[in-house]
This record gives structure tokens, sequence and C-alpha cells, in this order.
């Protein structure tokens, strides 16, 4: 007669990772994005309180942010969707080759986008310091170039992590592939903050 409980179960044979909702770290992913979008949300709030309390927005004299970075930075984030996508879909069929190949395609990505935001941030022909609409402004760009940086840095630990034996393990794909969704979060959050930066203005003064 067995003395194990009946509710007692061998989980050995249970896989050791999951895709999406079923993993762990997908919800943490999640809960990240949630505290993260809440802090694009209360930025943006301010944004347009502070657009309230001015007559003009923005004061005067107002050099408008020159449109080319914001547009370049804007496309190639865009267009980054593409191998993001299918680093995304490599990582769900264990093709490690193809995400090998990949991978350091965002890496270069990330790289040539901070190196375009630079040039956003020396277009916007406003200093934090100068009044409330420089301020705000500044501190949009500034957070989201964290998000990028982030995401960017953490592509390289990925990319190299994928080349070494640690790569043939199946749980690095759900890593690849939670990383893929983050970088979505990361260009979805861009499109509001593009539009209060460089046509809002523009457009209500």
């Amino acid at each position: 007669m067995s003395l194990r409980p009946s509710f007692v179960e061998d989980v050995s044979a249970l896989p050791t990772h999951a895709f999406s909702y079923r993993s762990l770290t997908w919800w943490g992913i999640l809960g990240f994005m949630v505290i993260e979008g809440t802090a694009f949300a209360l930025t943006i709030a301010a944004y347009f309180f502070l657009m309230s309390q001015e007559q003009e927005w923005a004061p005067r004299p107002w050099d408008p942010p020159g449109l080319i970075p914001g547009i370049l930075f804007t496309v190639i984030i865009l267009l980054s969707e593409i191998p993001n996508t299918m680093i995304k879909r490599a990582a769900e069929k264990y093709d490690l080759a193809a995400v090998n190949k990949l991978l350091p395609v965002m890496v270069l990505i990330g790289a040539l986008l901070l190196i375009i935001r630079g040039f956003e941030f020396n277009s916007l022909n406003v200093m934090w310091y100068e009044n409330a609409y420089g301020s705000i402004i500044w501190a949009l760009l500034f957070l989201h170039t964290t998000h990028v940086a982030t995401d960017w840095g953490d592509t390289i630990v990925l990319w190299r992590l994928m080349r070494t034996p640690h790569g043939e393990d199946p749980r690095r794909m759900v890593d690849t592939d939670e990383n893929a969704l983050y970088w979505r979060f990361v260009w979805l959050s861009w499109l509001p903050i593009y539009a209060l930066i460089y046509w809002v203005p523009r457009l209500f003064r």
C-alpha cells in the first residue's frame, strides 16, 4: 500500500520551458511593460498639463525641431519589426542558425538608432532648462532613449550568449522570443512620443 498522498504527482517528465503566457518570464516582461507604459503615460500627461498652462506651445521665440532625424528614426524603428518578427518566429521553431544570423542585425539597428537619437537631441533647438516645453520634450526623448539602449544591451548579451554552448539550451529560445516581444513595446511606445515632439507643437500653435 502506497503512503504517497493522492494529490502528489511526478512532474519530472514535464517540459522545462514554454512560450507566451505559459512562461513565467513572459508575465514578468508583461508586468515590466505595464510599469514602463505607466511611466510613459504619466510623462505624456505632464506634457499636456504643461501645454494647457501656456498661451503658446511652444513659447516664442520658437525654432521647431528638425524633422529629418525624427522621421529617419521612426522609419528605421518601424522597419526593424521585420527582422524582429523573423527572430521571434525562428525562436519559436528552435532555429538556432537563423537566430544567430538575425540577432546581429538587430544589434546593428539598435546602434544606428542610438546614433540617430543623438542627432535628434541636437535638432530639438531648445535645451531642457530653457522653459517647460524644453524640459518635457527632453524628458520624453530621454525616457524613450533609455528603453532603446536597454533593449540594445540585452540583445547584445543575448547574441553573444547564443553563440556559446548555452545557446543550445531550448530555454534560451524563450529568452529570445521575449526579447523580441519587448522590442515591439519599444517601437510602439515611440509613436505617440514622436507625434508630441514633432507635430503637436506645429499643429497647435
